[in-house]
């Protein structure tokens, strides 16, 4: 862990909009950086474990889906199990299609993000809705990390056997996250995402964040700054 769980704190506290003169440079990092990370989940983030509840990769989801709806896709629901297992059901055109799995890998580091879905049965369903289905879920499961990512295209995905491999790197690097910088170190290599694992009802990410030396000595600055505004002094060294 980069930052102590102190700063961490003691950073979600900051009202950055009395800091505003002082930050210019950093407002546009600073508004990205609160719009998408809350106190709660940077804390867990910055202690390598993420837990994502199914009802909120669910409700992005069907956000999404009324967003931009997709032709033979009405409804998209994942159901996460402790022994492991991500359930996946589709109300499609042409039916109810179920896929059972694990994930395998989830990785995000830089420019590099994806996620590969092993299906528990004897053949993978050949459904022309597969590379949508599985876009929306690596992304919608992605989000509370990194924020919205917007897609027109169905994200690059690989089927081999039974394994699906789904790419989400040039969306996030195209999305507002990957696109903000701060202090000109970009805030998606700052957090890194080293695997996912389904639970009772959401999954768990294990996760890290890199905070640079420069921007941990600005955030100490700015720590210090409130805390004499308001006379709390600078506690969480």
């Amino acid at each position: 862990m980069d930052l102590p769980a102190a700063w961490v704190e003691q950073i979600q506290k900051i009202d950055w909009a009395e800091l505003k003169e002082k930050v210019q440079d950093y407002g546009p990092a600073l508004k990205v950086v609160r719009g998408t990370w809350s106190k709660e989940s940077l804390k867990e983030i910055s202690e390598g474990k993420l837990f994502v509840p199914d009802e909120v990769i669910n409700d992005a989801i069907s956000q999404g889906l009324q967003k931009r709806p997709q032709q033979g896709l009405s409804s998209l629901v994942l159901h996460s199990h402790e022994n492991g297992k991500l359930d996946i059901q589709a109300s499609t055109a042409k039916g109810e299609l179920k896929l059972s799995g694990k994930i395998k890998e989830f990785i995000h580091q830089g420019d590099k993000t994806y996620m590969v879905y092993h299906v528990q049965q004897k053949r993978l369903p050949g459904h022309g809705l597969m590379s949508w289905i599985f876009s929306w879920v690596s992304l919608s499961m992605v989000e509370r990390m990194v924020g919205k990512a917007e897609f027109t295209d169905a994200l690059p995905v690989e089927i081999s056997h039974n394994d699906v491999k789904v790419d989400c790197g040039r969306v996030l690097a195209a999305s507002t996250f990957g696109q903000t910088s701060f202090h000109g170190h970009r805030l998606l290599d700052m957090i890194e995402i080293k695997g996912a694992t389904p639970k009772e009802k959401g999954i768990e990410f294990q996760t890290e964040l890199h905070i640079p030396d420069d921007v941990r000595a600005d955030l100490k600055g700015l720590l210090k700054s409130k805390g004499e505004e308001t006379g709390a002094g600078s506690d969480g060294k």
